[in-house]
């Protein structure tokens, strides 16, 4: 049995999807997994032990290049998986363009969402399989567990985080790296200010406030990471607000990412991938959410915390909003803290 899974973007939905590996393995333990997602997103699924190959897209570089480029890389792609003779597809994005290379595929069996779930219709064109989704799967992971077991019927005991297991030559690099900065696997804590929405965001002052607590009054070490150089400055800021005692960490690679995170003791931050990263990679978490919702896109499990702004619109999906300032200021230093005490306890 072949089986190609469509989940091209973004970071954190990819991670949400990798219970879908669990199940398939489990019920079909011979089962063959193919992976198509952006190229920028692969490194991520690279070398996983679960899937045989991993498919790149480079929808983003082809457009760049005009249409004429963006039609020729897709047909090629298109031919790729049609050679592969794929028994089942499973679109799990639900849009115009996984339901293109879901259809190309040529896949006998092509399973994805029903029309009141899909992201954009033209993806219902595209699929044989239409799985509706009932209320009680509310967690995104639990959304795309879904459409697998339709596809492959069984109850299995899937956890809603991972698995993402660390590859051997990012955890040399990373052991060598936390050595030459003095610090202690399993004791460091892990802050990332960033996220893809501005509405998603804690206020800077309050990260200033969280990590001064942590790093000069309680004396934790306190890994800062960035991913562009607006976080860069955010993280640098934070440092100076920690005397200097925090360490910003070097941009690496997307592996170098979870085997850090596989690392430390605690992970915080809002609605963002390396959240879910580091759930995945078995790691607690305390996880600030405002625009979202914690238990649709949270971590799921004991080991993590969601803390959910208190206002009576979250969450709402907004990108903007004139309440944006009081949306974030409504959660406390004092809650965070609380949440990463009791992590730590």
């Amino acid at each position: 049995m072949k089986v190609l899974i469509v989940k091209v973007s973004a970071l954190g939905d990819i991670v949400h999807a990798l219970p879908v590996l669990a199940h398939l393995h489990a019920v079909h333990p011979d089962i063959v997994v193919d992976w198509l997602v952006e190229s920028s997103f692969a490194p991520l699924l690279q070398g996983h032990p679960l899937l045989r190959r991993v498919i790149h897209l480079d929808t983003r570089g082809w457009r760049k290049q005009g249409a004429a480029t963006a039609v020729r890389g897709s047909w090629a792609v298109g031919r790729q998986l049609r050679e592969e003779k794929y028994d089942v597809v499973l679109d799990l994005q639900g849009n115009s363009k996984s339901g293109l290379f879901t259809r190309l595929s040529g896949a006998r069996k092509r399973f994805g969402f029903d029309s009141s779930q899909t992201r954009e219709w033209l993806n219902t064109l595209t699929t044989n399989y239409k799985v509706s989704i009932p209320p009680e799967c509310h967690h995104i992971s639990s959304r795309y567990l879904r459409i697998a077991r339709d596809a492959f019927p069984g109850e299995t005991d899937v956890s809603l985080c991972g698995p993402l297991p660390v590859q051997d030559e990012a955890a040399q690099a990373i052991s060598a790296m936390l050595e030459e900065r003095g610090l202690t696997p399993g004791e460091f804590i892990v802050a990332h200010y960033g996220t893809t929405w501005e509405t998603k965001l804690w206020p800077l002052d309050r990260w200033l406030e969280l990590a001064k607590n942590l790093v000069v009054e309680k004396d934790r070490q306190l890994v800062l990471t960035w991913g562009n150089n607006v976080e860069k400055v955010a993280a640098e800021q934070i440092a100076e607000a920690c005397q200097g005692r925090a360490v910003i960490w070097p941009r690496g690679t997307l592996q170098e990412l979870v085997a850090l995170l596989a690392e430390a003791r605690l992970v915080i931050g809002a609605d963002t991938g390396p959240i879910h990263i580091a759930a995945a990679a078995g790691t607690p978490t305390v996880s600030i959410f405002r625009v979202t919702d914690s238990l649709r896109n949270g971590p799921s499990g004991d080991k993590h915390i969601r803390i959910q702004a208190p206002m009576d619109c979250s969450p709402c999906l907004r990108k903007s909003c004139d309440l944006d300032r009081e949306c974030g200021r409504s959660v406390t230093v004092d809650s965070v803290m609380n949440a990463v005490e009791k992590q730590l306890a």
